[in-house]
């Protein structure tokens, strides 16, 4: 399967942490969004924690982000003002050039729902949304956003063929733990960087660098040093 270095989509699970580790992987999507926006790509959320983005080289410029990802701040719900540690899981897949998606249908079992929601009645009437599970590896997709089931079952198809490419990359590399298959709480992955947002620090462990504008990072989508750009 061949690779369109212009698309990439970006998909953010929960870590461990409960609900400051599902703020943490909403708010460092958004992040990578704004990084686009000042880059003039084009973005479209596939679901609440699924992104694409196209743009000139865009998987290249983000492939490095997969991985857990460890934040340690104060949330907004502590009282007593004490730094918590929780995690996200960050994702990131290649879109597949259309012509070269070769899935045997035989493989595919498809399931329809009601979507709750956005756009419109019409997605709360009908069984618009799309779940759609590979048999030989388990691997889910689902697709809820568009009104229509043709248009879901176009973007899971293709969130599965992503994800497909992205299983074998991995068992090229050798890896043991699969961010495709075995995502859970990430604990069983080595962390690749770590926010300590009370020193407004970010260290990456791979590259031993740390960054001293966590905040503008986060906030204001800066990932050009980080991204070695």
């Amino acid at each position: 399967m061949q690779v369109n270095p212009n698309i990439v989509i970006i998909e953010t699970h929960q870590g461990a942490g409960g609900d400051e580790s599902k703020l943490w992987a909403k708010e460092l999507l958004l992040s990578y969004v704004r990084f686009a926006q000042r880059r003039g790509f084009k973005f479209t959320y596939l679901d609440d924690y699924i992104v694409k983005i196209s743009g000139e080289n865009a998987f290249n410029l983000y492939k490095n982000e997969t991985g857990v990802h460890r934040v340690q701040r104060v949330p907004a719900t502590e009282r007593k003002g004490r730094i918590h540690t929780s995690t996200a899981v960050i994702v990131v897949l290649p879109q597949i050039i259309q012509s070269d998606i070769r899935i045997n249908q035989a493989d595919l079992d498809w399931q329809f729902y009601r979507s709750g929601g956005h756009g419109g009645q019409n997605v709360n009437k009908v069984e618009t949304a799309v779940r759609l599970t590979h048999k030989p590896t388990g691997v889910v997709v689902t697709s809820s956003q568009e009104r229509y089931q043709q248009a879901n079952r176009q973007i899971a198809l293709e969130l599965l063929a992503s994800k497909l490419y992205q299983l074998e990359e991995e068992k090229k590399k050798g890896m043991m733990f699969s961010y495709v298959t075995n995502v859970g709480t990430g604990e069983r992955a080595e962390k690749i960087r770590t926010y300590n947002f009370p020193q407004n620090r970010l260290t990456d462990h791979r590259s031993g660098k740390s960054f001293h504008n966590l905040e503008e990072i986060i906030e204001q989508g800066k990932w050009d040093k980080v991204f070695g750009i």
